[in-house]
């Protein structure tokens, strides 16, 4: 993930907030949050510190895992929705991402705007290009776009010689490939449930913070302090998200209370093994391709947009599911905890009792930073010698493709697509593959993130660089 101000507050809040969940006195400080983080005269990117303080009161709610729709009352202190969260017994609203409308400020409308470098050209060629009469001139022959009749085609803007027209888009709205996002009638963004497929994309993409997913983190240490059996479960990205040995990181996930780490790279090799019998077993009765199974977005994106290709798509568990279900025969009463590179995951784990909660990478950051935890200074954690390599390379791009085709006898038979991130292109690519029931190939990888998962939405490292430090440990 790019680094900018939006992140670092949000990772500031997710310390502080971690800070008080490990501290365990979370009902007592947590009212202080907004004023500590923006005492008086403090600089603030808000209108006023008073809008600063209330987005980050929000924020922190969401964190404490509530949709901002969860407030009934605006006068309840956070310590109230904190002393909900410690007695709730199990998860619940599956919409983990929520708008702060107090921080959404309400981007003009997309459209294609008119800009000074408008020079009255008498050709005016951006009036013929538009067949909707939605352009005219001015007095002083300027061209200006009328709202209410554009269609947002962009002709225009192709046809003007100076470059002049401009397209204007709301971040949010642009990133989501699926429409999940729209203005209320007060100019508010909401997103539709109904429609999002959990790839994060619109929160990466809004440049004032307003979109926030909920967490686990206090969910989990409550498991952790009733001294249950809880295992956290460890995505494949994992090993390229800090700078320390990817086995010191698994050490000082122990050090955080977890009763034992698991790598989900030894739910990736069963999901390699299956998908690559199924490969074999569709191709050999007359399917023309199948797609891989293991990205939540993906899944999502089928179930809601695109239920003509739920035929062709692989009906193997995802390496998460995996695992779990490993975890749950093999540990006694275990209390199961993935940690994630994405918002994905977090709607995956609704879908199966087996996982029980999930939490970041920024997150964990937190967590171990409010734990004073040095990565550097721990011994190593052997890692599994069970696990074959190439099951860690489900954290890249093609990773799904290279394990398939290191497990059965003739690779030369598997001729793979690989769809890298989900965007409206590779949406209409993939309906199109769908509707005339074939394609190039076999076998379609899908990944949401560009690069795959080391490129989530809740990673912490260059994901060029992550993709490097994962490489050794997947031969």
């Amino acid at each position: 993930m790019t680094i900018n101000n939006v992140v670092e507050i949000r990772r500031e809040i997710l310390y502080r907030l971690a800070k008080m969940i490990v501290d365990d006195n979370i009902e007592e400080k947590i009212d202080r949050l907004p004023l500590e983080m923006y005492p008086r005269g403090a600089k603030h990117t808000r209108c006023c510190i008073h809008k600063a303080r209330a987005v980050t009161k929000y924020k922190a709610m969401a964190v404490l895992g509530y949709n901002i729709d969860d407030e009934k009352d605006e006068l309840d202190p956070l310590s109230l929705y904190a002393k909900q969260a410690k007695q709730r017994q199990k998860k619940e609203s599956d919409v983990m991402l929520t708008v702060v409308d107090e921080a959404c400020s309400s981007c003009v409308k997309s459209s294609y705007i008119v800009t000074n470098l408008c020079r009255s050209c008498i050709a005016h060629p951006c009036t013929y290009a538009c067949h909707k009469q939605a352009i005219t001139k001015t007095e002083d022959s300027q061209a200006h776009i009328d709202p209410t009749k554009c269609i947002s085609c962009g002709m225009c803007m192709e046809a003007c010689p100076f470059h002049a027209i401009i397209f204007q888009p709301v971040p949010c709205e642009q990133a989501c490939p699926v429409g999940a996002i729209s203005k209320d009638e007060n100019g508010v963004e909401h997103i539709d449930p109904t429609k999002c497929i959990y790839c994060g994309k619109c929160m990466v993409a809004c440049p004032f913070g307003a979109i926030f997913e909920k967490s686990f983190m206090l969910d989990v240490f409550k498991e952790i302090r009733q001294n249950k059996n809880v295992i956290a479960m460890v995505a494949p990205s994992l090993g390229g998200q800090f700078k320390e040995d990817y086995q010191k990181v698994i050490t000082a996930i122990k050090m955080l209370g977890f009763s034992d780490v698991v790598e989900v790279a030894k739910g990736a090799n069963e999901t390699t093994e299956n998908e690559a019998k199924e490969l074999g077993e569709r191709l050999e009765k007359g399917d023309k391709f199948m797609t891989t199974s293991c990205c939540p977005a993906w899944i999502n994106l089928v179930n809601k947009h695109i239920p003509q290709m739920k035929p062709f798509v692989s009906t193997t568990l995802s390496p998460m599911a995996y695992t779990a279900k490993y975890v749950k025969e093999n540990f006694k009463d275990a209390v199961t905890v993935f940690i994630s590179p994405c918002v994905g995951k977090r709607s995956e784990c609704f879908r199966n009792d087996d996982v029980d909660y999930v939490i970041s990478y920024e997150e964990l950051e937190a967590i171990f930073k409010a734990k004073q935890i040095n990565i550097a200074e721990l011994e190593p954690t052997q890692l599994d010698s069970t696990i074959l390599g190439h099951g860690r390379g489900f954290a890249m791009v093609s990773g799904v493709v290279d394990s398939v085709k290191k497990t059965v006898e003739d690779p030369s038979k598997i001729e793979d697509i690989v769809i890298d991130g989900i965007s409206k292109q590779t949406i209409r690519q993939l309906k199109q593959y769908a509707i005339k029931g074939e394609c190039e190939g076999n076998f379609i990888e899908i990944m949401s993130c560009n690069g795959g998962c080391v490129n989530g939405c809740d990673t912490i490292n260059n994901p060029k660089a992550a993709a490097r430090q994962i490489l050794p440990t997947t031969k």
